[in-house]
Parts: C-alpha cells; structure tokens; sequence
C-alpha cells in the first residue's frame, strides 16, 4: 500500500562541505553563521519585550486548574527586579543561582535574571532531591556550585533535601528562596520581585559577553557523579542563530509550544526554551509527563493548546500513542498545526515511527513530518539537525550551520567528534576533565559513532550508531553494536519492554536485561488486576511467551553472533538513580546497570540457567 505524502514544510535544500582525510577520518562542515545576531539572551529578551510587549511568553497551569500567563513586557520588568535583589544578596560569577525545582514560570524569571544579571543558573535535577534516598548527588552539585542562592518553589516538598544540605554546612552563606513555603530563614520570591531594579542591573548586562557563563548544567555522565557543564552566551545564541538557519519558518511564525522537557537537561532548557525567546513564540509548561496518571495532563493540554511543533523523547511517544491510536480528537489536536514531530536524547524504534505516521495518515489525511537533532548538553544541545523528510528513524542529519562533524575511525566504529562556536570550553571547576574532553584539533569527544547515510552523498546525513564505550566484543572476536541491538531488542518484545541492556562482553552469545513496561506487560494479562506486582507479572507466561516469540522472531531474520539474542531476564526492580543507571529523563546507562546487576548478568549466564532466565529457542 502506498503512504500518503507529507504535510509540505518549508526546508532550506540540505547541504554540507565534506573534507576527506587520509587516514580514512571525515569532516563535515555545515553552513556559515549569518553575521548580527545577538550575543545575549538578556538583549534578546530587551528587544522582544519592546517588539511584543503585550504578547505571552510563558503560560502555566494554577492548582486550580486556570492557566497563569506572562507577556514579554512582564517578563522583562521582573527579570530586572529580580536581577537587581540577586545582586543585592551576592550573586556573581563565581556564586552561581542553584534552582531546585521543576519547569516553572518562576523557575524561568530567576534563570534569566541571573543571566541578565551576568550570573551562571544552575538548574539541578528535581530528582536529586526528592526521588534520591540519600540525597549525595544534591550535596555534590551544590558542594561543587557554591550558590549564593538557592530556589525550591515550594519549600515543602524539599524539607528533607534542604535539611540535608544543611547538615553538610553547606547553606551557611545561601539565600533560600521558595514561591511559596520557604523554610526558615528563606524569603517569598515575591518579595523579591518587588525589589528596584538600578542602573546596577544596566551596567551587569552591558558587561555580558559572548564567554559569559550562562547555566551550569550537570550531566550524569557514564560513571560516578554529575559534572557540571559551562554553557556560554555564544553557545546558546549561536545554537538558536543555526536553528533560525535551519527551520526558517519560525522567523516569520513564531512557535507555539506544549512542553514538558526538564529545565535541569540542555533539550528542554536551552533547545526549547531559548527557542521560544529568541522567536517572540508563546511556551505552555506542561504538567503532564509521559507515565500513567501524568500523560492524561499531557493529552488535556493539547485539547487546549494545539501546538505548531513538538519536542519530546523516544519514551514520550510511546507512552503518548495509545492514547493518540484510540483517540482522534487528542491526536487531531497534537496534528492540526503541527509543522513536525521532533525526538532527541535517544534512538526512535521504527515501530514507533511508523505508528506515529499511521496516527498522522488517519486522522489528518498526511504524514506527519518526523526530524530529529544529535548532540550533548557540552553542544548547547544543537550538533547536527534533520531538516529534511525521512522514510524512516536513525538519521540525524547534518551539522548545523557553524558547526564541524568529525567522524574518525575507533574500533569498528567511526566515532564523532564537534567543533564550533556552539561547544563548551569545558567543566565547572574540572579543569582535568576539560583537557581529557578534546582531541589535539580542539574537537569535542563526545562518544558517539556514527555513520554516512550514503559514503557517496554525504549531504543524505549521518546515522547514528550507538555510543562508542557501549560496544564489546563476544569470545569470537566479533564487534557487538549494543546501540543498535537495544532499539531493535525492544521493537522485538513489544509492548513488554520499556528499556534493555544488552550483555556479552567476553562471553559466547548476547543476552538481555529486560527493563518491563508494567502497562504494556498487563496489556497481555487480561484477567491480571491493576495493582499487580511487576515481580508477578513478568512471570506470567502470556508475558514470557511474547519475549520468547519476539526475541526468536528477531533471530530468525538477524541470524549473525553479533545481532542474535541467545538469553533474556525481565528485571522487576526498576533502574535506581542514585546507582546511576538512569536519569531522570529515563535514560538507560548502560554500563551501570551491568556492573550495578553483575547478579543478574551471572544469572543469564548461569548452567543451567534457572526458572526466571528465558532462553530463545527453546
């Protein structure tokens, strides 16, 4: 059957210089940055508030269910008081702002007033302080920033985080701030925001540079704890100069957005929104979450807020596509203006594309243009971007305009390194970590690999292939790309898994640790009540089936050592942050999970192997 045609979009053609070295390395270079484009964020709201005053900037949901909305020209006159009272309480370049809290239209007036103000934000996971049990990841970051303020929106939730903060003598010299319920000792925002701004706050965005440190943002990284990442002026504006270059459609039609994306991470607190700001767009915050009992917001705020682009990671789609298959009103309302869907942060299995196209085909009469970008929370986030339409998932596209893609042979792999006015010039206070982070050339390692779409064209775009330290080789000798066998594992098993990790350094044959989908593994077990425990459900035997069946399914047509899944174990306990195997996005780490469960990778190796552990084939 013939598929509909995409919805037009408006792309600039697609195009990339290519270098080819001898040692069998290639560098992609893309675009020129257009020259003019402002060096701050700060000039970039002054001149938005003076444009649009009276358009909204940001809108969230009250506890009463009522959308709070502020317009640009508000937006401006609190950052400037609020810049003003951060400098009255010691905030400088060296005592940063530390933000506690979620996605907020508080959270975004004292981000900017600190970088109005030439102060680093530093947003930190919300995870840290109320899904950690000992809280060592809070104590580290804000060990490691020296805050001298430190903002919970709602002082409440984060007692026992600010308690514990204490203990460590680490508040000695901070200001608490809090929206509502500050601590002892803590101030109201609002009191804040009643400050005077002076010529003070003038003369600290006049002394704003292109190299003032912006956000400190920390990334879990692979091992051990966060670390935190400089992002720059000339990172964030150049990374919205190359998305103007590259969707030029939102020069003359601002976005309109529903966004959920955590502030703490570089997609949604600098992709999205920077976005927004620097196009005079409008961003709904959105409550919901991809999860069961929070995606229903997600799905009412749609019915509202039609948006005319998407932002949202693999796991997002997932969860949201039941709800959009059987709902055409949900789906009409996330499709009607929307010019694409875009995913970020990890690899989209096919199936979910091609569900996501079905939805499109069906409801609105055409595809829905899906795109995606690749880079890092070290590239602002914007390295490469999909500015074209795709048949299909893995294509990331080319660098963006002044930006350089390194691809240089490693292994098996060719890995990718960037260099441009979009990459950090290192790590708060690590400078050990800044000089092993580049190559002789100044390129960044980022771990990645990758690959040409076509070695003949590189202008068709780069796929992406997996992280370079996930790969291992089996007993044989042959290269196992864990990457790509994780996408392909759990399009496998679907609706069982919601992530794997997949084992086999220095044994004979691969295996998985299943990570469950408690929905999808019910969705099997009909007469299973709600309330189940994971532990029983995974060894239901309509859910062990459907691993068995899918994993020999994938066997059958991927029959290589390399490619062929000998063993799998559903894990019932999910992935623990404090043991680094996930982030609070819901990214899998691979090489913790395997050393934080070496019992359960022994199980799948185990002979005979017990009950729990099923083996393909058999």
């Amino acid at each position: 059957m013939s598929k509909t045609a995409f919805k037009p979009i408006a792309f600039p053609a697609p195009s990339v210089d290519a270098e080819r070295r001898p040692d069998g390395s290639i560098v992609l270079r893309g675009a020129a940055l257009r020259d003019g484009y402002p060096t701050s964020l700060g000039t970039v709201l002054e001149r938005q508030a003076k444009a649009i005053p009276d358009r909204v900037f940001l809108a969230e949901r009250r506890p009463d269910g009522s959308w709070r909305r502020i317009t640009y020209a508000e937006t401006l006159s609190s950052v400037r008081a609020l810049a003003q009272a951060l400098l009255d309480r010691g905030a400088t370049a060296e005592r940063p702002v530390a933000l506690l809290s979620g996605n907020s239209i508080d959270h975004a007036l004292l981000t900017f007033a600190a970088m109005h103000a030439g102060v680093p934000a530093a947003p930190v996971s919300v995870a840290y302080s109320l899904m950690s049990q000992d809280h060592a990841k809070l104590v580290h970051v804000v060990r490691s920033t020296t805050p001298s303020v430190l903002f919970a929106e709602n002082g409440a939730p984060f007692a026992a985080g600010l308690e514990t903060l204490g203990k460590a003598g680490l508040l000695d010299d901070v200001k608490i701030v809090s929206s509502v319920n500050p601590p002892a000792g803590g101030e109201l925002l609002s009191r804040l925001a009643e400050v005077k701004s002076t010529a003070d706050v003038d003369r600290a965005l006049a002394a704003v540079t292109p190299d003032t440190i912006a956000k400190v943002l920390f990334t879990s990284g692979s091992t051990g704890l966060p670390k935190g990442v400089i992002n720059t002026q000339r990172m964030l504006c150049s990374n919205q100069q190359a998305t103007a270059q590259t969707y030029p459609f939102f020069v003359t039609t601002p976005p309109v957005l529903l966004d959920w994306l955590p502030w703490n991470h570089t997609f949604g607190g600098n992709f999205v929104l920077n976005q927004v700001l620097w196009f005079g767009g409008t961003l709904h915050i959105d409550e919901g979450r991809p999860m069961p009992g929070l995606i229903e917001k997600t799905l009412a705020n749609l019915r509202e807020v039609s948006p005319t682009a998407y932002y949202n990671v693999p796991r997002g789609y997932d969860v949201m596509l039941p709800f959009l298959e059987s709902d055409d009103a949900s789906a009409k309302a996330l499709l009607q203006r929307t010019e694409f869907l875009f995913y970020g942060g990890s690899a989209l299995p096919e199936t979910l594309w091609h569900r996501l196209e079905a939805v499109s085909s069906r409801v609105m009469g055409h595809r829905v243009t899906m795109t995606a970008a690749w880079g890092s929370t070290e590239t602002a986030p914007l390295a490469t971007a999909l500015s074209w339409q795709a048949d299909g998932p893995g294509n990331i596209g080319l660098p963006v305009p002044g930006t350089e893609l390194l691809l240089t042979p490693n292994g098996a792999k060719m890995e990718m390194r960037v260099r441009g006015p979009n990459v950090t010039p290192g790590y708060w206070r690590r400078p050990d970590l800044t000089e092993a982070a580049f190559d002789d050339e100044g390129f960044y390692r980022i771990g990645d690999a990758g690959k040409l779409a076509d070695e003949s064209a590189p202008v068709k775009g780069v796929f992406f292939d997996g992280r370079v330290a996930e790969d291992f080789k089996l007993t044989t000798g042959t290269w196992v790309h864990a990457g790509g066998l994780r996408v392909a594992s759990i399009a496998a098993v679907s609706p069982v898994a919601q992530d794997c990790v997949v084992a086999g350094h220095d044994r004979d044959f691969i295996s998985l640790l299943i990570f469950p989908n408690p929905a999808g593994c019910l969705s099997l077990c009909p007469e299973a009540k709600p309330d189940t425990p994971l532990g029983e459900l995974v060894k239901h035997p309509a859910v062990r089936r459907r691993i068995a069946e899918g994993l020999a399914a994938h066997n059958a047509a991927n029959p290589g050592s390399s490619t062929r899944i000998g063993r799998a174990l559903a894990v019932a306990t999910p992935p623990s942050i404090d043991a680094n195997e996930i982030t609070d996005k819901g990214y899998i780490n691979q090489r913790a999970v395997l050393d934080h469960r070496a019992p359960d990778v022994a199980r799948l190796y185990a002979e005979p192997p017990d009950d729990d552990v099923i083996v393909v084939g058999r």
